[in-house]
């Protein structure tokens, strides 16, 4: 009897996993954006990347913000060693990147831990849609990605970051148009990301908040006493 009963949890534990492996790959929900869609420019942000090869300072960046009503995404749109960028954001990536913030916010700074190899998604990951091209009359490449939300450490100061993955698009009608995308970190101070964070804000409908998602804090805001300087 005993033997039975031992099988027993051991077969309602691996039941129990199963379904929980299920669950998180139910969560990969991809999305797709017409670049031809209705848009409105709602704002533009500053951030940082890192310059070539990583080398020297992080330098400073302009982003255009748009909303594409239709399809509900917000876009991040700027120009990165030659080529330009569409990061679009659905709903649910919007409410991530708020309850992220809030968690690096509340870790700022006594609980960031510099050489974390997992720091840079330690607060989740979202789907997301890139869209790049180097010209105008270039292949503009599309594809799904990840998009990894997290911290960083550069010149001894910590960094809320935006970890953009690598997309792979692929052409159907020339096998020599298909791309790869390279990876890119965004860098954001607390006050450049709680100034994205209020943006997403007001595009979640009202009374929107995570826990749909199995996510349960509060969002910033952006008059948040605890923004810092540039």
């Amino acid at each position: 009897m005993k033997s039975i009963f031992k099988l027993l949890i051991i077969f309602a534990f691996s039941v129990t996993i199963c379904a929980c492996n299920t669950l998180k790959k139910a969560k990969v929900e991809d999305f797709s954006v017409n670049m031809n869609s209705p848009q409105v420019t709602i704002g533009e942000i500053e951030l940082q990347f890192e310059t070539f090869m990583g080398l020297g300072n992080l330098k400073k960046y302009n982003a255009t913000v748009l909303y594409f009503p239709k399809e509900d995404v917000v876009c991040l749109n700027y120009k990165y060693e030659y080529y330009t960028y569409h990061l679009f954001w659905n709903k649910k990536g919007r409410l991530y990147f708020i309850n992220a913030l809030q968690k690096y916010k509340e870790d700022y700074p006594a609980n960031l831990q510099k050489g974390d190899k997992k720091s840079r998604r330690k607060y989740g990951v979202v789907r997301g849609y890139l869209v790049w091209q180097m010209f105008s009359f270039s292949v503009q490449a599309h594809a799904g990605m990840n998009v990894e939300l997290g911290y960083n450490f550069k010149d001894k100061s910590p960094y809320f970051t935006v970890f953009q993955r690598s997309a792979e698009y692929l052409d159907d009608r020339a096998r020599d148009s298909n791309k790869s995308s390279p990876n890119i970190t965004m860098y954001f101070t607390r006050a450049q990301a709680t100034e994205l964070s209020a943006i997403f804000e007001q595009y979640i409908i009202q009374g929107e908040t995570l826990d749909e998602y199995q996510e349960a804090n509060s969002p910033a805001h952006a008059n948040d006493p605890s923004k810092d300087a540039y």
